[in-house]
């Protein structure tokens, strides 16, 4: 997002940006925020889409344009066809296809973990908790990211500086072994799905029931605990 040195006030530099939320009012709301940004200096393209399935074909049109800032709400409605489950899967999506794109994630989520997990495995130039937002926040977290400069919102700071003695980690094949518990796939054909031998399931499945301290040793408690704190 380098300024041409060359560019005048009657130059508008173009930036092409992916919103992706299930609610319509929101995409609106940040619509009307990015479009207010240095109005003299830019010009935004906005694309949105309001599931995981829209957003990935509109990512993987050969017609879309590479998009230079992506607001990518992360609890939607899942792609499973395509393994897209999250805007987090939408971000790695677009890490790959266009790397250049400054990825910005929101999310109700508030739980140390989670929060974690998507720093560590995203690495988001942006990070937003939804109750932080407000226009002003939103305007600020975007002249942030267009600066290329990390944002992370109040909340979230606040978080980092917690106490992690007990965090959980927890990696991508234990996700979708937890998605797939919440599905009411049986273990036994879990290998179809997931690339690792029914043994790595079965002692993952244990460790996380560990980790998690599900004392009753039932699937269901796992999967309920794990949701509770936005593993998956």
């Amino acid at each position: 997002m380098t300024v041409d040195p060359k560019t005048t006030g009657s130059q508008l530099i173009k930036r092409n940006v992916l919103i992706v939320d299930d609610h319509p009012f929101i995409i609106e709301g940040y619509k009307n925020a990015i479009t207010r940004y240095n109005p003299q200096q830019y010009e935004f393209e906005i694309s949105q889409a309001y599931d995981c399935r829209s957003a990935f074909d509109l990512i993987e049109d050969e017609a879309a344009p590479n998009f230079d800032v992506a607001f990518l709400d992360i609890s939607m409605p899942p792609y499973e066809e395509k393994d897209i489950f999250s805007g987090e899967d939408l971000a790695k999506l677009l890490s790959k296809k266009m790397p250049f794109c400054k990825i910005v994630l929101l999310t109700m989520y508030t739980e140390l973990l989670k929060i974690k997990t998507i720093i560590r495995t995203i690495h988001p130039n942006g990070l937003i908790i939804k109750n932080d937002l407000t226009f002003d926040e939103l305007l600020f977290a975007f002249d942030r990211v267009m600066k290329n400069e990390k944002y992370y919102s109040q909340s979230v700071q606040k978080m980092l500086n917690q106490s992690t003695h007990h965090s959980i980690e927890v990696d991508e094949f234990d996700k979708q072994i937890l998605f797939h518990l919440s599905k009411g796939t049986p273990v036994a054909e879990m290998p179809q799905y997931i690339p690792i031998s029914l043994n790595a399931i079965e002692k993952r499945r244990s460790n996380l029931k560990e980790l998690l301290k599900i004392r009753s040793g039932l699937d269901e408690d796992l999967v309920k605990e794990a949701k509770s704190k936005g593993l998956f």
